[in-house]
């Protein structure tokens, strides 16, 4: 176990930025998002939860993935260079974490997507402790502890100091070129901390959340019941929530005319747009239900189901302070909860 002073954040920083990229919070027109450091960025670990996950840090919001230029009758193809750049991402959140666990599980299955890869074989990632979670949290109720995040290397940031604690091979290479700023320590600090957060958690309005009845073996019983019909009616079909989302990971692939060529790229999309399953014969999801249904079903039945049940939601809780008509997953699950008990 190390440690730092608070006050050598920024020189900690600029060490680690000497020769890689490092992604931080930062604090841009008054919105928390992960962002390239600068040394005049507004860095902002202080806060809980960004805006967005950083989960674009492997996984874009919008990548080119070729471009295609004809000369004459030759057409030719060039890729986009994969990621060969090695790079860190400081201050993510354990449910953040797990939700990179997540995308691990569809990314990185076959066949394997190698721009995601590129990026998780160079990314190293410093995961933080939440120091006092907030009330719309509910990580635990899906087995995420915040305080301990298990990232390639764990911190955990008090009022004067920050701890450092190695977990990885890439957590200790972090770990080697920056250990001009790190002195070795004892972890009655940190043991401190984590039991401060943990009590913190557990009088959590939402940590109590039980997931008894959700899993991959209640597709058809979950699928045809009718208080889909009634939760779905206030969705506006913004989109927010799964923008987002820490998991994700819905995308279409479009094409661009620069005028000298074709830019080939994809970019974030949503299940909750009516023309996200557009194909040549029409769509296959034609209601605003069926498409609010299947982005709840795919985060607790679908997911688990094909990934040794785990779930797909990690209980950041961004969806219950962002969606404009309170409609969130904590919602639907406290909902059928309701309709389950009355049954009994």
């Amino acid at each position: 176990m190390f440690k730092t002073a608070k006050e050598n954040l920024p020189a900690l920083f600029r060490l680690i930025a000497e020769n890689q990229e490092l992604y931080l919070p930062v604090n841009t027109a008054g919105q928390v998002n992960f962002a390239a450091w600068t040394e005049d960025a507004e860095v902002a670990l202080d806060v809980l939860k960004t805006v967005k996950s950083p989960k674009d840090a492997f996984f874009p919001q919008s990548e080119n993935l070729y471009k295609c230029t004809k000369d004459g009758k030759s057409i030719s193809i060039e890729p986009e260079a994969l990621k060969d750049q090695n790079f860190v991402v400081f201050g993510m959140k354990a449910c953040d974490l797990r939700g990179v666990e997540v995308l691990d599980r569809v990314f990185l299955s076959d066949p394997v997507d190698t721009f995601y890869k590129a990026r998780r074989d160079h990314g190293t990632i410093v995961a933080m402790a939440c120091h006092e979670p907030s009330e719309s949290c509910f990580c635990k109720a899906f087995g995420v502890d915040c305080a301990e995040p298990a990232g390639d290397v764990s911190v955990w940031l008090t009022e004067d100091s920050l701890y450092w604690n190695p977990v990885t091979e890439k957590g200790q290479a972090l770990t080697d070129a920056v250990s001009s700023l790190l002195e070795n320590t004892d972890d009655c600090a940190v043991e401190a901390e984590k039991a401060s957060i943990r009590n913190i958690v557990d009088k959590l309005p939402y940590s109590g959340l039980s997931l008894e009845g959700w899993n991959g073996d209640v597709l058809m019983e979950k699928f045809d019941s009718p208080l889909w019909e009634e939760l779905y009616k206030p969705c506006l079909a913004c989109g927010t929530c799964t923008f987002v989302c820490p998991t994700c990971q819905c995308y279409d692939i479009k094409d661009y005319d620069t005028g000298h060529g074709v830019q080939r790229y994809r970019c974030w999309d949503s299940c909750m747009y009516s023309d996200f399953t557009m194909m040549a014969h029409g769509n296959n999801r034609t209601s605003q239900m069926q498409r609010f249904r299947q982005r709840f079903m795919h985060k607790l039945v679908y997911f688990p189901a094909n990934n040794d049940g785990m779930y797909s939601c990690v209980g950041c809780g961004r969806c219950v302070d962002k969606c404009p008509s309170s409609l969130n997953i904590v919602k639907v699950i406290k909902s059928f909860q309701k309709q389950e008990g009355e049954k009994a």
